[in-house]
């Protein structure tokens, strides 16, 4: 069955009322497509208020306690979300970076995916459940957790995509205006700090042909920009490099 992957940013995720509406969103998806694996981001500034609490203890904190805080961002954001769906009656289960085969380099607060492990998530959709992903988190092959750095939840959304062999990669925030773009042209808007997307993530996407679709759902009408093109080219996975 095919599975669509729904990413949803800090933006999308600003305040714990925006939960109920992405909830909404996600059950009709599921109705339209059937399979739904769902990628969140920390709530608002969730991240930077970590991060400045950990400068109150310890001015330059070790890195691997770095990542040990900050990854508890992504992971509320989850569950609140799983609990928003079990509130409509859908089955839903929310799962870390490690939990969901996300495997990285040793990194820690700028670690690379060098695979992923989807059973779990591929069994979990077997059972009819939706899917909620902890993005921008992962785990090294010395069982460490670690996170992602900058993109790094828009990472992990194209990562699963390509594991999962989704049509395309759906991400929840604002459209460009602009119906189409191929990856050189999406990479280069990318560039500018302002961009919705991260040049990470668009680079591992070009290397997979995962198309990518960014949707401005706040609105009652949503735009929609389409990255790559469809229907999707299937390759050998790859992922980033050591």
């Amino acid at each position: 069955m095919p599975v669509v992957v729904m990413k949803f940013g800090g933006a999308a995720t600003e305040s714990s009322d925006r939960f109920s509406a992405i909830a909404d969103l996600i059950v009709q998806r599921q109705k339209e497509a059937g399979s739904v694996v769902v990628v969140v981001s920390a709530v608002g500034n969730t991240t930077d208020q970590l991060m400045a609490m950990a400068k109150t203890v310890h001015p330059s904190p070790p890195s691997r306690e770095v990542d040990m805080l900050i990854s508890v961002g992504e992971r509320i954001s989850a569950a609140l979300l799983a609990m928003a769906l079990a509130l409509r009656g859908k089955e839903a289960i929310s799962l870390t970076g490690s939990q969901s085969g996300i495997i990285t380099t040793s990194r820690h607060t700028d670690a690379k995916i060098l695979e992923v492990r989807p059973a779990r998530i591929q069994r979990h959709l077997e059972e009819g459940k939706i899917v909620i992903v902890a993005g921008y988190q992962g785990v090294s092959r010395d069982g460490e957790i670690t996170t992602l750095g900058r993109g790094g939840s828009d990472t992990t959304a194209v990562a699963l995509g390509i594991s999962l062999q989704a049509e395309k990669v759906e991400f929840y925030s604002q459209a460009l205006p602009m119906e189409q773009l191929n990856y050189v042209e999406a990479y280069n808007l990318t560039l500018n700090e302002a961009s919705t997307l991260h040049a990470r993530c668009v680079a591992l996407a070009a290397k997979n042909f995962l198309p990518l679709q960014l949707v401005s759902f706040a609105k009652k009408k949503m735009d929609r920009t389409l990255i790559g093109s469809l229907p999707r080219r299937l390759v050998t996975p790859v992922y980033e490099e050591d």
